[in-house]
């Protein structure tokens, strides 16, 4: 069975359904239907055009449920005669799903469930463990994004950038349960550069592709975090830069610029450094000051901050945060290295312990608290 068949097929197979008339709620309930019966019957009966013969299972899914509801006799009137099964052009259909999943009237949470639902062909399970919630919370989740958008129309232009944003929170989500989100996010990102020529889509699945270069080495085997000077470079993939920087460098010459594309150059310089000491520090303050100018992001600030303190040292870079509001995350894990950086180390302790105590996850909070215990431990020596 071609789970990742399956999967890349639901959002073209989606779309043909609400063109058919179908509304968005109940079209997605047919085409889940028509995934599981996949599952059940292709192992022993594999057809011979996987996109037909999955339109034809979930519109008969979907008529059996119109016809089975009464309240809906007149509407199983308009769609009772079943069209033929086969290909169809979708492209538009699933570039307007993405939009529609995205839509401004969800929340991010509901965005992303959605998205990994409708466009993903994720079952609801799979989504509930991968962010580590009961299965009936998240059913509740996307029935409600379901509704939420199941006024709007398909053929309604959409906002990229929404879109963008929700696929880099799925990203950003990594991995737990049984299935990777980061890799999900990339193959999403993937469909979505497919269906449409945009720089910033391409932006965004460079940044992706550059940063899961270097998943495997970012903990070491006891489930620590490895900062990004003491990486593994070896480790690192490099025909996933490589794919990376090329679809970068087409993107940045089309002279659009945004803010994934901005990123993904960060991303690059990084990727682009034999070793941490060789990395182009300069180079990546340009381009967070071309982020500023794009976003005047907070968090862009504190990463600038950090970039001038290795390319002018760490006083510019002190400097550079005192102009910040202190609140910001990471702000003080940010101060506390720039200070032992600057040689006040008795200072630099202090900073990293209270960066442990405000640390949003136990990683982090394990390795600010084991650089606050190094420091201490050498000036006890």
């Amino acid at each position: 069975m071609d789970e990742a068949l399956l999967r890349s097929l639901t959002p073209s197979v989606l779309g043909i359904l609400v063109r058919r008339g179908a509304d968005f709620a109940a079209a997605e309930d047919a085409v889940q239907d028509a995934l599981v019966e996949a599952v059940r019957v292709w192992p022993a009966d594999p057809p011979r055009d996987a996109k037909g013969w999955l339109v034809t299972a979930a519109w008969r899914k979907f008529l059996d449920a119109t016809r089975a509801d009464t309240a809906r006799r007149r509407r199983e009137d308009r769609v009772d005669e079943e069209p033929p099964p086969g290909p169809a052009s979708s492209a538009d259909d699933t570039l307007q799903l993405y939009f529609l999943c995205a839509h401004p009237s969800l929340s991010p949470s509901s965005a992303v469930a959605l998205t990994l639902r409708a466009v993903g062909g994720l079952t609801t399970r799979q989504i509930a463990a991968s962010y580590l919630v009961p299965e009936a919370t998240m059913a509740q989740r996307i029935s409600r994004a379901k509704r939420t958008v199941s006024g709007v129309r398909l053929d309604q232009p959409g906002d990229v950038a929404n879109v963008l944003r929700v696929l880099y929170l799925v990203f950003n989500e990594g991995y737990s349960g049984d299935i990777d989100l980061a890799a999900e996010a990339i193959r999403l990102t993937r469909q979505l550069a497919a269906a449409i020529d945009h720089p910033e889509v391409a932006g965004l699945l460079a940044l992706m592709l550059l940063h899961h270069a270097r998943r495997a080495s970012r903990t070491a085997p006891d489930g620590s975090l490895v900062p990004l000077a003491d990486q593994d470079r070896s480790r690192w993939d490099r025909e996933l830069i490589a794919e990376g920087v090329v679809i970068l460098q087409s993107a940045l010459a089309r002279d659009r610029l945004g803010e994934f594309q901005a990123q993904a150059a960060v991303a690059a310089l990084h990727a682009d450094a034999p070793a941490a000491e060789e990395t182009d520090w300069v180079q990546i303050v340009e381009w967070y000051d071309e982020l500023l100018r794009l976003t005047d992001s907070p968090v862009v600030r504190l990463n600038r901050a950090v970039a001038v303190g290795e390319a002018d040292g760490p006083r510019a870079g002190l400097a550079a945060l005192a102009a910040l509001d202190d609140s910001l995350p990471r702000h003080t894990a940010v101060a506390a290295y720039l200070h032992e950086r600057d040689g006040d180390l008795t200072r630099a302790a202090r900073l990293y312990t209270e960066a442990a105590h405000q640390a949003p996850n136990l990683a982090e909070r394990d390795y600010l608290t084991r650089q606050a215990a190094r420091l201490n431990t050498g000036r006890d020596g």
